[in-house]
């Protein structure tokens, strides 16, 4: 018996006047412990060449909370300030070992709002939550049941930029266990004009989200530059254009759910490309229907499903000539400019479709690294 899957369960809530408030000033102090964390942390390094630790700020916390500049600290529950404190050498770990970029300060109009309660943070009881520092708890929209008799562990509460308010339950879900196993497998190929082709033939069409609210977009930025900065209008005008983005995303992730979802249900094994989008990304031409894409995500949701179910994940090597190689007799052509869409080999005369003979290749490179 396996261990027990933790899963996040994500739902909007409306807080009352006072619980908006209070979730306002939770996090700007979050965002204000976070960028003085960094701040120490960058010095230390650059003069010392010395590591900060998560005690060493932890610390220090206690002392910005005596001082007179930043006794609002006091105002707002202890726990999420220390949960950023945290997650900040995370950040710093994964900077290290070269996965993401150096840790950026939190900006108070442009990072994300959020704030996450441990379990002496909050109460649950009778499936209300009520978290520190509020006398009623939230009313929270349950769209989708919990997992039967779940208590959550970690609480994260988070504003996006058109004023929605979600809260994110971290709970123990039994119901998560691997699949029975199945003889299939399946390569992926990731594209623009079909957002994947799979091995056997399979086209999914890419609804490209972004491109079909473009003019909408458009229209709504233009109206926000034109509005004086500070003023009532600019705020209303930049919730307009958030809400926009907002409809994008929200498409483009239920789209990316269900195809993850339904690749890991009916394969024992996905083999995909190890493609470096954000190298990708510089192709001024392409970018931004790369970015539509989001095959980053993609793989995301794949390779945390993939463990869920039991299936297996492989990806082949992103110089792996797939494009260029028959899948028939494995010949090797020397160029195969992206406008050739259909292809005939010189070899063995077989006729390919660009992207299906590409996952064709995926599928076998990947099943030869088992």
């Amino acid at each position: 018996m396996g261990e027990v899957v933790k899963r996040s369960y994500k739902y909007r809530f409306h807080p009352s006047p006072e619980q908006a408030d209070q979730l306002n000033r939770t996090f700007g102090c979050v965002r204000v412990v976070y960028n003085r964390a960094l701040d120490v942390r960058t010095r230390a390094w650059v003069v010392d060449r010395h590591r900060t630790t998560y005690v060493q700020t932890s610390a220090m916390l206690t002392e910005w909370k005596r001082t007179e500049e930043l006794g609002f600290l006091n105002e707002v529950s202890s726990v999420p300030l220390q949960q950023t404190l945290r997650h900040l050498p995370g950040a710093f770990v994964a900077f290290w070992g070269k996965r993401a970029r150096y840790p950026r300060f939190k900006s108070r109009k442009k990072s994300r709002a959020s704030a996450e309660y441990t379990r002496s943070a909050f109460t649950w009881r009778d499936g209300q939550l009520t978290l520190a520092k509020m006398r009623s708890p939230l009313e929270i929209v349950w769209s989708r049941p919990l997992p039967e008799g779940a208590e959550p562990s970690t609480v994260t509460v988070s504003r996006d930029a058109t004023g929605r308010w979600f809260v994110s339950l971290l709970v123990e879900d039994p119901t998560v266990t691997p699949l029975p196993r199945v003889d299939t497998a399946v390569g992926v190929d990731a594209g623009i004009t079909s957002l994947v082709t799979l091995s056997t033939g399979e086209k999914v069409t890419n609804p490209r989200y972004e491109r079909a609210d473009r003019r909408k977009l458009a229209k709504a930025q233009r109206e926000l530059s034109r509005k004086a900065k500070g003023s009532n209008n600019r705020a209303k005008a930049r919730v307009r254009v958030a809400r926009i983005h907002a409809r994008i995303a929200d498409r483009r992730r239920d789209l990316l759910h269900k195809l993850s979802t339904r690749l890991v249900r009916e394969n024992q094994t996905v083999v995909i490309e190890d493609l470096s989008v954000r190298n990708m990304l510089g192709n001024h031409r392409l970018a931004r229907a790369i970015a539509d894409a989001a095959w980053s995500d993609l793989r995301g949701m794949l390779e945390y499903k993939a463990a869920w179910y039991g299936r297996t994940l492989i990806a082949v090597d992103r110089w792996y000539p797939s494009s260029k190689s028959c899948s028939a007799c494995g010949q090797l052509n020397p160029a195969m400019p992206l406008s050739i869409r259909s292809w005939t080999c010189p070899g063995c005369r077989a006729e390919h479709d660009r992207d299906v003979n590409a996952a064709k290749n995926i599928l076998a490179a990947g099943l030869a690294e088992r």
